[in-house]
């Protein structure tokens, strides 16, 4: 992975390198003075030279626009080489100064860029004014501008390198809360499915030597729930599952009686917002779970009320199992426990388990249903 960034960082340099390549116009300057101008061969080898090294060491430092700042050796190498061709060469080489202008506004750290960019069109202008060339006069200014330009263009790109940032750690966010959404679907609805199927295959198995038609048929309830089982996951998996209130009521019914647990249930289900809805089908799944696997109870009482504002759903039983290692509010209960009290929690409700004054135990969630028009 390493590699991998290495390589787009660099790749990301050059193409800024390359973008910085059209501003290399104002070298027809001292191209143009380069070749018209009568000096020694050693000379024009020497200003050749320096002026390939120049723009070298240039596109290596404009490379470095958005990045962190700080007083770079290419920058300080880039500028001697800029002043030295200049006062050596005459005004024509004057307009190199806009390239340390930009480089500054590029790369130095911020309270040194107007200095050093102020001091280049200085010098640019003094090299033009010593020369003797008014017809340059406006290169100073354009270094000035360039440094503007330049500095708006980093600020830019900066912007746009924390927004791409932005954008990953968002998505980074957003593919842990589904992978725990995930997982808490998954236990939600094979923890109820896989209790009553192991429920139910071990009284087929107690039945096998006294009733077999009787045990037939409990295997024949072990492998609808098997494959209702199977269904619910392939729902979960494409994301397209729907679990609702009425549903897992029912389900309830046909697990708790099954075990032997008389359960008593709401007269009607009312209709309820889809995020409400879904929110306590889950707590009733949960619910059930929890009764079959740890409570020991006979008598299990489910009451669903709404008044308009909020929708509240009541669970009760006698048993005196309850939730190993969370049996009243605040304690840190099961997995299962935890994933409905995500559930209720993102839709502004609350989530009660403990023991019930009466003996037994209970568990209370309490959903507002103006909030909870989204599936939970």
């Amino acid at each position: 992975m390493g590699g991998s960034i290495s390589s787009v960082d660099r790749s990301s340099r050059w193409q800024q390198a390359l973008w910085a390549v059209p501003w290399l116009l104002f070298q027809f300057f001292p191209v143009v003075d380069l070749v018209t101008t009568e000096r020694p061969v050693a000379a024009r080898w020497v200003a050749g030279i320096g002026l390939v090294a120049f723009t070298l060491v240039y596109l290596a430092v404009i490379a470095q626009l958005g990045r962190p700042r700080g007083l770079r050796p290419d920058f300080l190498v880039m500028t001697a080489l800029a002043a030295a061709l200049a006062i050596g060469f005459g005004p024509s080489w004057s307009g190199l100064m806009i390239y340390v202008s930009a480089a500054a506004a590029a790369v130095l750290p911020w309270r040194w860029v107007w200095p050093a960019v102020v001091a280049a069109a200085a010098l640019c202008l003094a090299v033009i004014l010593v020369g003797g060339a008014p017809g340059l006069l406006f290169l100073p200014a354009i270094c000035l501008l360039t440094a503007f330009a330049i500095q708006g263009t980093g600020y830019l790109i900066t912007v746009n390198r924390e927004l791409q940032e932005a954008r990953e750690e968002l998505a980074r966010h957003a593919v842990a809360e589904e992978r725990l959404r995930f997982a808490r679907d998954l236990h939600d609805l094979l923890g109820h499915s896989l209790s009553l199927i192991a429920l139910k295959s071990e009284l087929a198995r107690r039945l096998a030597p006294v009733d077999a038609v009787r045990a037939g048929a409990e295997m024949a309830d072990v492998e609808d729930a098997a494959r209702q089982a199977l269904a619910e996951v392939r729902e979960a998996v494409s994301g397209y599952r729907q679990v609702t209130c009425g549903q897992a009521l029912a389900e309830a019914r046909a697990a708790l009686t099954g075990a032997g647990i008389a359960v008593a249930l709401p007269d009607r289900v009312p209709v309820l917002p889809v995020g409400a809805d879904a929110a306590l089908g889950w707590v009733v799944r949960e619910a059930t779970t929890n009764v079959l696997r740890h409570s020991g109870a006979g008598q299990v009482t489910i009451a669903l009320t709404e008044d308009g504002d909020r929708a509240v759903l009541t669970v009760t039983d006698d048993g005196g199992g309850g939730v190993p290692g969370g049996t009243v509010r605040g304690t840190s209960p099961g997995s299962g426990l935890a994933g409905l009290r995500e559930r209720v929690g993102a839709l502004g409700g609350e989530l009660a388990a403990g023991p019930d004054d009466g003996g037994g135990y209970r568990l209370r969630a309490s959903v507002p249903l103006t909030s909870a028009t989204v599936d939970a």
